[in-house]
């Protein structure tokens, strides 16, 4: 068995440094979501709530939309805007999906769990205005709001809950507890009380939630241990789960695939909605008995 202690819990959190070329993103984004932006059909800067970061954008296919699909961005509830990955919501949008955007009011503006509490008013707008099932996908700590949203106390309204089919976090952060001892903290506010309170990994999924965990496999350690944890601690409780690991993937591109129809991701977030089936060839499959 190896052993392994934390010592520098910033460290372990720190994703650019520890990638080729790391401090090349967000700025690699911003070019490609524009294009999109202007060479898509979309409503823009949809207002959810009072204050100007409570807008989303929507994309929308050709014709009637399958259904609804959210992604929500990540940067540690501390940064970015919806305008830096509008370029994701190609693959879904090629799919016949209608795809939403939101942004949100950041820390220390903002409370994590007020942040959930926008999100969920984000989605509620969206999925007024799109019918259908409802696909979740969000990124980092996307991840976690994507996640948060399915499990008890969702800040959702019982009738949107029930209509989401597929709940994939990528990168999420499952368990905020190490969070409290990094220098982030400052802005976040967490408590140790409100990181296990906050934390999906340790709330109880809804009783209809499939939620897929996809990480990269050249991200780092915690990144896939929280992967595996909320994977493992919700197949505890009887939930469809999945932690699916992408080779040669790394914190920033792993959530490349979104912007292909025919990508491994966008398949494991759009498999059919009934019986999902086994991981893909190319992607490898953890379970607890690995």
């Amino acid at each position: 068995m190896s052993e392994f202690q934390i010592i520098d819990w910033d460290d372990a959190y720190a994703n650019a440094a520890h990638i080729a070329d790391g401090q090349r993103w967000p700025d690699a984004w911003i070019e490609p979501a524009a294009y999109f932006r202007t060479n898509t059909q979309c409503e823009l800067d949809i207002a959810y709530g009072e204050h100007p970061r409570q807008v989303y954008d929507l994309f929308l296919p050709d014709g009637e939309a399958k259904g609804l699909f959210v992604f929500i961005h990540g940067g540690y509830w501390i940064e970015f805007d919806k305008s830096y990955w509008s370029h994701l919501a190609q693959g879904a949008v090629d799919s016949g999906w209608a795809v939403a955007m939101p942004s949100y009011v950041l820390c220390p503006h903002a409370s994590i769990a007020d942040i959930s509490c926008m999100v969920a008013a984000a989605i509620q707008h969206a999925a007024g205005k799109i019918p259908g099932p409802i696909v979740l996908t969000g990124h980092s700590a996307g991840g976690h709001l994507a996640s948060y949203m399915v499990c008890d106390e969702s800040p959702l309204e019982i009738e949107t809950q029930q209509r989401i089919a597929h709940t994939v976090s990528i990168s999420g952060l499952h368990d905020l507890r190490p969070l409290v001892k990094t220098e982030m903290n400052a802005q976040l506010r967490l408590s140790d009380h409100d990181a296990m309170h906050l934390s999906p990994a340790f709330r109880i999924p809804g009783p209809q939630c499939r939620l897929t965990a996809w990480v990269g496999q050249q991200e780092r350690p915690e990144f896939l241990r929280q992967s595996e944890l909320i994977a493992n601690t919700w197949r505890g409780t009887g939930a469809w789960t999945r932690c699916m690991v992408a080779p040669g993937q790394h914190h920033f591109n792993v959530i490349d695939g979104l912007c292909d129809a025919v990508s491994p991701l966008m398949k494991a977030v759009l498999e059919p909605l009934g019986d999902l089936p086994l991981a893909p060839p190319d992607i490898q499959a953890r379970s607890n008995d690995d």
